[in-house]
């Protein structure tokens, strides 16, 4: 009997392990279900080019029509899952209809995290193509706009504003922008690049509520008093894993859908991939939850393999990128875990440090304009490699020339 294999979940990680099963060669139904209308497409764009280009940009999708069509992949848009029954292998749609399964893999991603205070539902969000679209319109005729979250999406954000000609304000609770991405040195840095551009950043800053305007505007509240008057709120604090269909089936989660090395989920022939995930890493423990673009494709890449039957143990490097004000910065690995960085640049629009764990292992390299030595960095992290803090503060000595044979080694890279 032909098997079935289900995807709940048309986003990036959905859409690419559905054609690598197929490319792996799983021969069954492949159904890929997505409560969007639309196919997968690129989320990237959302906070850049679809905000900023003159004319609304083409979607980017990451598949013609046709290649669905040629792989035989079954699209289900524009509906969701309401339930999943894991003994009797069934997926249940919110329009009643009922869909069996051999393997299911659950790719349900998050959303984006409503702002918690009085008024903030006048805070427009994104995630989704359609939120991007909200944006837009209300930024045509906007002339102050106030950003709620200084994460990279808030300062994706709050760089089109400006690319727009908007006056643009950004209010962090933390002490740093971008806390949970980058280093201290890091958060100076991307301050400073935003401060530079003409935007308003203030830090350790908490909103206390959201007040509409007879004319229609808003007015940011703070709780020491402040005020800031807005044509547009746009809030980004974060985002919410969908975890309620996995949770009400019985499958294990902690902050994220517990997986192993292959994907694989408590519950037997369930899977789950991309941001919903929480998945162990050789190099950075048991349990990792990533929203990235590249952790979102490659672990779906993963998960198709290996409903394929054709896996092997998932252990990508963390990665990121983001654009503001035509800077590329990029982070591999996690700086969160380094116990001190060492700066190599800082002559702005150029930026390279290293993170270093304290027995001087490399565990992060972030870097603006300089792809280079993130490459270099990357292989460092993988190799487990350590580095001299003393070679490494001197920009002269190329990133690929440091570090040594690895753990524990003494001879030069």
């Amino acid at each position: 009997m032909r098997e079935t294999n289900v995807i709940v979940g048309a986003g990036q990680a959905g859409g690419w392990a559905a054609v690598t099963m197929r490319q792996a060669g799983f021969g069954g139904r492949i159904v890929l279900i997505g409560a969007e209308a639309h196919r997968p497409y690129e989320r990237p764009p959302l906070s850049k080019s679809v905000l900023t280009a003159a004319v609304e940009p083409a979607v980017s999708w990451f598949h013609d029509p046709s290649r669905y069509l040629d792989l035989q992949i079954d699209l289900l848009l524009g509906t969701a899952a309401a339930s999943i029954d894991v003994a009797a292998r069934r997926v249940v749609l919110r329009d009643g209809r009922e869909i069996a399964w051999d393997r299911l893999l659950l790719a349900t991603g998050g959303r984006a995290r409503p702002l918690a205070v009085p008024g903030g539902e006048r805070a427009l969000l994104l995630r989704t193509l359609e939120d991007a679209r909200a944006i837009r319109a209300r930024l045509d005729g906007a002339r102050r706009v106030v950003c709620i979250g200084a994460g990279v999406i808030g300062l994706e954000i709050a760089a089109s504003a400006r690319a727009r000609g908007a006056a643009v304000t950004v209010l962090e609770a933390a002490d740093r922008p971008m806390g949970r991405s980058v280093s201290a040195e890091g958060a100076a840095f991307v301050a400073g690049l935003h401060r530079a551009n003409g935007v308003d950043l203030r830090c350790g800053v908490a909103v206390a509520a959201i007040e509409r305007q007879g004319d229609g505007s808003e007015v940011v509240a703070c709780a020491d008093g402040a005020a800031f008057p807005a044509d547009l709120v746009v809030a980004g604090v974060g985002m919410e894993r969908n975890l309620a269909l996995a949770e009400a089936a019985g499958i294990a989660t902690d902050r994220g859908v517990l997986v192993d090395e292959h994907t694989r989920t408590s519950a037997e022939g369930v899977f789950a991939a991309g941001d919903v995930a929480a998945f162990p890493h050789p190099l950075f423990g048991p349990r990792l939850r990533l929203e990235s673009w590249r952790h979102a494709q490659n672990h779906g890449i993963a998960a198709g393999q290996a409903m394929a039957g054709a896996g092997k143990p998932y252990d990508d490097i963390p990665w990121f990128w983001t654009d503001q004000f035509g800077v590329n910065l990029q982070v591999a690995g996690l700086p969160a875990l380094a116990a001190r960085t060492v700066v190599r640049v800082d002559a702005p629009p150029a930026f390279v440090a290293v993170h270093l764990t304290a027995d001087d292992r490399v565990v992060g390299v972030t870097a603006a304009g300089a792809p280079r030595d993130i490459r270099a960095g990357t292989a460092l992290i993988r190799a487990g490699r350590t580095a001299d803090a003393a070679q490494l503060a001197d920009p002269a000595v190329p990133l690929q020339k440091l570090g040594q044979s690895g753990p524990g080694g003494s001879g030069p890279a």
